[in-house]
C-alpha cells in the first residue's frame, strides 16, 4: 500500500469489506480512503480497477460506505432499515453499468463500463450489500464485539458466532486487553495477600 496511509482491511465480503475503509469508528477513528487516489488503490485491490477517481466521486463513495454500515448495522441488530440509508444503496446500484463476466477458470469476475467509472464499481459494492442484507446469502450480519470498531461484518462461520470482525485485530486486542486486566487483578490481589 502507499506509504504513509494505512493498510486496507480486506475480507471475503465486498460491501462489508468496504465498510472497514473507515474503522474505530466508536474509538480514534481511522480514515482508511482519505484521498480519492486511495478509493482507487482499495477498488485495484477489490478486483474493481478503475483509472482515476474524482473528489466528487469519492464523497459518494463514502456516502455509499455510510449508508452500508448503517443499514448493515439495522440488519444485524434486526432493526428497522433507515429509509434514507436505503435510498443512496439502491441508487447507486442501478446508477452503474458493471456486469459480472465469467473467467476461463470458472471464476466471477466484474467488468465495469469503463475504466474511469467510479459510479461502475461502487453499483457493484451496492449490490453486494443489497445481497447481504437482503438476506440472499448463507451468514448473517453481525457486528463487532470491541467497544470502539463495532464494524458490521457478515459471518459464515458454522456456528454463525463469530465476535470479531477480525480476529488479527479487533479479537487480539481485546484478548490482551483481558489478559492485562487479568494480570493486574491477580497483581492487586497477591499484594493484597502479602500485607
Amino acid at each position: 500500500m502507499r506509504a504513509g496511509f494505512p493498510d486496507f482491511r480486506l475480507g471475503n465480503v465486498l460491501a462489508t469489506s468496504f465498510t472497514g475503509t473507515l474503522t474505530e469508528r466508536r474509538g480514534n477513528a481511522v480514515e482508511r480512503i482519505p484521498t480519492p487516489q486511495r478509493l482507487v488503490d482499495w477498488l485495484a485491490a477489490n478486483g474493481l480497477a478503475v483509472d482515476s477517481c474524482t473528489p466528487a466521486q469519492l464523497e459518494l463513495a463514502r456516502e455509499l460506505r455510510e449508508s452500508i454500515h448503517a443499514a448493515a448495522t439495522a440488519a444485524a441488530t434486526q432493526d428497522a432499515l433507515p429509509a434514507a440509508a436505503v435510498q443512496v444503496i439502491n441508487d447507486c446500484s442501478i446508477r452503474g453499468r458493471a456486469a459480472a463476466v465469467l473467467t476461463p477458470e470458472g471464476r466471477r469476475q466484474w467488468r465495469l463500463g469503463s475504466a474511469s467509472c467510479v459510479e461502475d464499481a461502487l453499483s457493484v459494492i451496492a449490490a453486494d450489500a443489497i445481497s447481504i442484507i437482503a438476506g440472499e446469502r448463507d451468514g448473517k450480519l453481525a457486528l463487532c464485539a470491541s467497544p470502539t470498531c463495532r464494524a458490521a461484518f457478515f459471518d459464515t462461520s458454522r456456528s454463525r458466532t463469530r465476535k470479531w470482525c477480525e480476529m488479527n485485530t479487533c479479537g487480539n486486542r481485546e484478548k490482551k486487553a483481558r489478559f492485562n486486566a487479568g494480570r493486574r487483578e491477580n497483581g492487586t490481589a497477591a499484594r493484597a495477600g502479602a500485607v
